[in-house]
């Protein structure tokens, strides 16, 4: 099993609007990077990812599921682009933020630091034991 971080600007789609969604998730959409086209395709149904409030808050806040693996975005009229769906899992007790992130030397890899602007990233299983020991999960 592998993991990933989504990040989402609350104001258009927020942690509370994931959790609403309940079993059935939602679909994640509107990626347009080819490298996390490329994160999008390689992930399996049963993933598990962080769900990263960017730009306010900047901080990870829950844990989701893939519950749908990859197929096309009907969004993107190019039809290169695709979409998985994923479903909240549970929230972390203590919200992990950027700061947090960037301060802990075991953590200086990890790609929410070293590629930034990807919306969908990867997150090593060393790097998944870290944030949810710090999130108290």
């Amino acid at each position: 099993m592998a993991h990933w971080l989504y990040k989402s600007e609350p104001f258009k789609w927020s942690w509370d609007m994931q959790v609403k969604a309940g079993a059935k998730g939602t679909h994640w959409d509107g990626v347009r990077n080819h490298l996390a086209k490329q994160q999008l395709l390689a992930m399996k149904k049963g993933d598990t990812g962080f769900f990263y409030h960017s730009n306010e808050g900047k901080e990870i806040v829950g844990i989701v599921e893939v519950i749908k693996e990859a197929y096309p975005d009907p969004s993107d009229p190019s039809g290169k682009f695709f979409m998985v769906d994923i479903k909240a899992v549970k929230p972390l007790k203590t919200p992990v933020t950027l700061a947090a992130v960037k301060a802990d030397p075991r953590l200086q890899e990890m790609a929410l630091i070293k590629f930034s602007r990807l919306s969908v990233q990867p997150v090593s299983d060393t790097e998944w034991d870290i944030v949810c020991g710090m999130g108290g999960v």
